[in-house]
């Protein structure tokens, strides 16, 4: 069951490779996820120290008519992944103009997943050419919906 999902970023990133990670929560903020108040719009990730991390990702307060004073829905969210698999990461990050995206937020298991991808953001004219593939689909659906009507 997806919890979030950042359509956006497929739509402005290149996807190249797709990571799963762990997201190091608390109690309260588990609880608010799986009632799917989570976004990921603005969010990233981020390679610091040998460790990874989720920012940017707002996730609303559990209980908003019982507010807490220490509760705060932008903070850094530790991602749990192996030392090799960061190690990996970081070597890939050096390519030119890639980057770390949030993708979606899923349960497994009973632990909430983030899926993430190292992408390439895309340019105007690709962007324009998804449109085009997008909307000849599209068209080539309806067509083939209206085809039986015509037969019979």
């Amino acid at each position: 069951m997806d919890y979030a999902f950042h359509r956006q970023a497929l739509y402005d990133y290149e996807i190249l490779e797709k990571y799963e990670a762990g997201l190091a929560l608390t109690g309260a903020e588990v609880k608010s996820v799986k009632l799917g108040r989570l976004s990921l719009q603005g969010a990233f990730v981020i390679l610091k120290s040998n460790e990874a991390w989720l920012l940017n990702a707002h996730i609303s307060q559990y209980q908003p008519q019982n507010p807490t004073a220490f509760f705060e829905p932008l903070r850094s969210r530790k991602l749990l992944l192996h030392k090799r698999e960061i190690r990996e990461i970081s070597q890939r990050l050096k390519g030119k103009g890639l980057t770390l995206v949030p993708l979606r937020v899923y349960n497994k298991k009973n632990k909430i997943k983030l899926e993430f991808g190292l992408g390439r953001g895309k340019k105007a004219f690709d962007k324009r050419e998804a449109i085009k593939k997008r909307e000849s689909k599209r068209q080539i659906g309806r067509a083939l919906r209206q085809k039986p009507d015509a037969e019979e």
